[in-house]
């Protein structure tokens, strides 16, 4: 990683520093507050040693200095309490944002996008590397502050008691900072390549997970195992090298500090014993003086010492960001943020392409240059080979993927649209269906529009699948990847929630795919009755049922090749193969 790469990656953290400037701030007063209390304390503990061996004073006369010594522990105690809540507040509502972030960027771009990372790769961004910015905000940030304030604070205690002890420790402090930014230079590298390696291993883990029946039937088990040991083995090799550097900055650091304290001591030393008389103002060195600033040595350095090692957090929370920031900086599919016009909810919905094409983020075309119109209350049926452009074509007419040309919905252009209106419109049921982990009642309730108790019960009775529900209940867990429910079970719940939507515009992708002949023909029979007077668009294989549809559009390799009816169509071009070689078994790819 660059310099300027590095450079800018920290402002944008710096940047969301600003949502926690009320704990930030907090923390950084407790620990000024708890260097000023220090100070006391160091003076307390001299002046009673000075006192007991120098003055030989008596006990008794000195218990105030040892009330006042335990108060200042009790109030270091409670201020280093403050500090770290306050440092734990400021990272947990800058994790919460960034989260946010993440989460609202992954809404925009859709499942498009979405769809090519792992599961794991996402999983490792959304919680691992955003956690690993913890310390940064919690602890690196304060410190920068306190490892400038609280060694200045000792210097102006000490200068006024000893000149030369002052200056000693004013010129050894900037060799640590020194040595920390050298030492930690290979820290962020280290931290990036560490995170690509836990998202490929999170990713490749994940997906072998799902996998593992097939992986289990074809005997490929102890490949994958294998695959899975060098992946981890790339990360134990990446996390070492962080650590290496990690504990050789420490050392470092520790070197510097003691051998800065070793020379204020030997000073002192040396001038007790009246080998040396400088460094003082004239005065003899007394023990409380050299007492107090030995006390204060290591004190001095500390502030320096633990900006060290929470640099190192620095170099991860740089490290973590890189992905984060790359993500969260990719262009969206272009729409206008003024005057978004909303899509009222009518009885009529008329969808309008003219000379489009629908490209991916990256502006690779993907489909087109095409022009149809899908007329309100008419029911189309899109079909094609495998990878000729149905999915990326429906994922426009979501809203998920870039266009140009024309797509208008109802008259207004799609990329002018609130699209959060526009969605309201929609219907959507595809292949697999999704159902979120929770219950039944849960997946049910994610249509948009409100709905009473009875048009509940109604839409699971015309989704067929009150068959099952009065049995389980609606309050039924369901796990992830609808466990716990047949794939037919699941697509009529998702079925029953796009009658609660009650959208005018039903997007089908595959609807009775991987279904038996009962459940498909119960999901059919939905259908027919809720496509009454609206648009739809169904994406299938299944060519010998498309009589029922009012269009066809045959798309091959990103063109629309034929458009009719069946009647039209099943004589003719593509369409002809298609459906001959369907009623002959022989199996033809036109999966969507």
């Amino acid at each position: 990683m660059d310099k300027k790469t590095q450079s800018e990656l920290s402002r944008w953290l710096k940047q969301q520093s600003k949502l926690a400037k009320r704990w930030l701030t907090l923390t950084v007063v407790a620990g000024v507050a708890s260097a000023i209390t220090l100070i006391v304390q160091a003076s307390l503990i001299a002046q009673i040693l000075h006192s007991l061996i120098i003055s030989h004073q008596n006990k008794s006369e000195l218990i105030p200095l040892f009330v006042g010594l335990g108060a200042t522990v009790v109030v270091r105690s409670l201020l280093a309490w403050v500090r770290e809540i306050a440092g734990y507040r400021s990272g947990e509502q800058i994790r919460v944002y960034i989260r946010g972030l993440i989460i609202d960027k992954m809404r925009r771009l859709g499942p498009a996008h979405i769809k090519g990372k792992t599961a794991g790769a996402w999983g490792t961004m959304l919680i691992e590397q955003v956690e690993e910015m913890q310390d940064f905000f919690a602890k690196y940030l304060p410190q920068m502050a306190l490892a400038t304030l609280v060694p200045l604070m000792i210097l102006v205690v000490v200068f006024p008691q000893n000149w030369l002890a002052g200056l000693i420790f004013l010129l050894t402090a900037p060799l640590i900072p020194f040595f920390m930014a050298l030492v930690g230079k290979r820290a962020a590298d280290a931290n990036r390549k560490n995170f690509k390696a836990l998202q490929r291993l999170s990713g490749h883990f994940y997906d072998r997970l799902q996998a593992m029946t097939t992986i289990r039937l074809f005997d490929r088990a102890a490949d994958e195992k294998e695959q899975l040991h060098a992946a981890s083995e790339v990360f134990r090799e990446r996390t070492m090298s962080v650590l290496k550097i990690a504990f050789l900055s420490s050392a470092v650091l520790e070197f510097f500090t003691s051998i800065s304290i070793a020379l204020t001591a030997v000073y002192f030393g040396f001038t007790f014993i009246g080998e040396l008389n400088f460094g003082h103002y004239g005065t003899s060195v007394t023990l409380f003086t050299g007492l107090f600033i030995l006390i204060l040595a290591p004190e001095f350095y500390q502030p320096l010492r633990d900006l060290g090692t929470f640099y190192h957090a620095k170099q991860q929370a740089i490290g973590a960001a890189e992905s984060i920031v790359e993500f969260l900086n990719i262009e969206e599919p272009e729409q206008k943020q003024k005057n978004q016009q909303a899509i009222d909810k009518k009885s009529h919905c008329v969808i309008e392409a003219r000379d489009l094409v629908v490209t991916s983020a990256e502006g690779k075309v993907l489909v087109g240059p095409i022009s149809f119109t899908l007329q309100n209350g008419q029911k189309t049926a899109l079909v094609g080979p495998s990878g000729a452009g149905k999915t990326s074509l429906m994922n426009a007419l979501l809203g998920f993927l870039p266009y140009q040309g024309s797509l208008q919905v109802n008259g207004i252009e799609l990329a002018e649209a609130d699209l959060d209106s526009y969605r309201g419109l929609v219907s959507w049921v595809g292949q697999n269906p999704l159902l979120v982990h929770g219950t039944i009642a849960d997946n049910l309730n994610l249509a948009q529009k409100p709905f009473t108790e009875q048009e509940l019960q109604q839409k699971i009775k015309q989704a067929h699948a009150d068959e099952f529900i009065d049995r389980l209940g609606l309050e039924h867990p369901i796990s992830d990847r609808s466990g716990g429910l047949s794939v037919g079970q699941a697509q009529r719940i998702a079925l029953a929630r796009a009658l609660l939507q009650d959208g005018q515009f039903w997007l089908l992708d595959e609807p009775t795919a991987s279904l038996d002949a009962r459940s498909e023909s119960l999901i059919n029979q939905s259908l027919q009755s809720a496509l009454v007077d609206k648009t739809a668009l169904m994406v299938t294989h299944q060519l010998n049922n498309l009589q029922v549809m009012d269009h066809i559009f045959v798309l091959e390799s990103g063109k629309l090749t034929q458009q009719g009816t069946f009647a039209e169509l099943q004589h003719q071009g593509t369409f002809e193969k298609m459906l001959n070689q369907q009623q002959q078994g022989l199996g033809g790819d036109i999966d969507a």
